[in-house]
């Protein structure tokens, strides 16, 4: 922080400290927060930024305070019983060590890092996991085969999710 550049100045409408404002706004900026507030006593500042990936920026919206009741279904579809039949997943999982947003290519452009039938080695990377934005590279604990790629590319997951399975 340059808190040498930033001269100290109040607002004299409301007494705000912009050197404060400035100083907050620069931790946004170097912590890759999005928004971070203060109290001292009755002045409460809250400085915020929008998140933009790639051109389009991220909004975020308060969910609705009441919902209509969806109606009811009348049969249930066939289909619905499905999952229930899911057959058992194979292997060893190769699990999310962090939340983030998961990444099967290097690149948008690149092929994808493993397909469902690949021989991988241990330590090869399988996807890359961005966090806080640096990427992360998962790779193989052990040699085996790829028998199930459990996410798609883009996809948030949360700590501990299953990725792969790798027999």
């Amino acid at each position: 922080m340059a808190d040498s550049k930033v001269p100290a100045s109040k607002d004299a409408a409301n007494g705000i400290d912009t050197r404060l404002v400035r100083k907050l706004a620069d931790i946004l900026s170097e912590t890759g927060l999005t928004e971070i507030e203060v109290e001292q006593g009755d002045l409460k500042i809250r400085v915020a930024r929008e998140i933009t990936v790639g051109a389009a920026p991220v909004t975020y919206a308060a969910a609705p305070v009441a919902a209509a009741p969806a109606p009811a279904p009348t049969a249930a579809p066939p289909a619905a019983a499905a999952p229930a039949a899911a057959p058992e997943l194979r292997g060893e999982a190769v699990k999310s060590p962090m939340v983030g947003t998961i990444y099967l290519k290097p690149q948008p452009d690149a092929a994808p890092f493993i397909k469902v039938g690949d021989s991988v080695a241990a330590g090869q990377t399988l996807m890359i996991v961005e966090a806080m934005k640096t990427m992360n590279p998962i790779s193989a604990a052990k040699a085996g085969t790829v028998v199930a790629i459990l996410v798609s590319d883009a996809q948030p997951v949360e700590f501990g999710e299953p990725l792969v399975m790798i027999e």
